[in-house]
């Protein structure tokens, strides 16, 4: 037994510790990522110094203007969220893929979280929390209520936007048309049918406004 153990001590000294060898393949990834990093060009670096700078923004949000300093790479998901306490536009899925956070920019239906702040500038911006008519519900978000156009609710803010959205450009869809206008919008719910006959409401609710 001793002469064993005094077998395996010896090959021990000679060759390599696991602890020994966890820390040479550490070390050899420290130093494979520092010699990436000093082959990175002189503009990827400058855009890798630049994503903390804060620059000033100015965005028109539900009629009123905002001014305050950002990220360059921050989203208007985030500024709406987090700046300016809008939290009617949710985040859903985070690329693009959900609708939870679509806003209106200009009248049109957009991903708030596929939008940088800085690319919001200079246009009108409107959130559900717009659609409100003092205390009063706006067409789109009482036909919502009316038709139980919900169950957890989460996705409903992106679902009123984008229904509002699409009655601007047609106040009078067919019901193909509304499937078609709210499919970049999920319900995980599955309260399709209830969406759709709270959108041919709003139609009508606006028309009549």
């Amino acid at each position: 037994m001793e002469e064993d153990q005094k077998e395996n001590n010896g090959q021990r000294r000679k060759g390599i510790s696991r602890r020994g060898f966890i820390q040479l393949v550490g070390a050899g990834a420290i130093a494979t990522t520092l010699g990436d990093v000093s082959k990175s060009s002189p503009v990827e670096a400058a855009e890798a110094a630049e994503k903390g700078e804060m620059v000033h923004v100015s965005l028109q949000v539900n009629g009123r203007r905002h001014r305050f300093k950002v990220e360059s790479r921050w989203t208007l998901l985030d500024v709406l969220r987090e700046k300016l306490g809008l939290t009617g536009p949710k985040l859903g899925c985070g690329r693009g893929e959900c609708g939870a956070c679509t806003v209106l920019i200009d009248g049109q239906p957009r991903y708030a979280c596929l939008t940088l702040a800085l690319e919001a500038e200079g246009k009108a911006i409107l959130t559900v929390e717009g659609l409100l008519r003092d205390d009063e519900l706006g067409p789109v978000q009482k036909a919502f209520w009316d038709n139980d156009a919900m169950q957890c609710g989460y996705c409903t803010p992106g679902q009123i936007m984008a229904a509002e959205g699409m009655l601007r450009v047609n106040p009078n869809p067919s019901l193909d048309e509304i499937r078609k206008g709210m499919s970049g919008n999920l319900c995980r719910c599955g309260s399709y049918a209830h969406i759709f006959k709270a959108v041919e409401q709003a139609a009508k609710l606006k028309q009549t406004v």
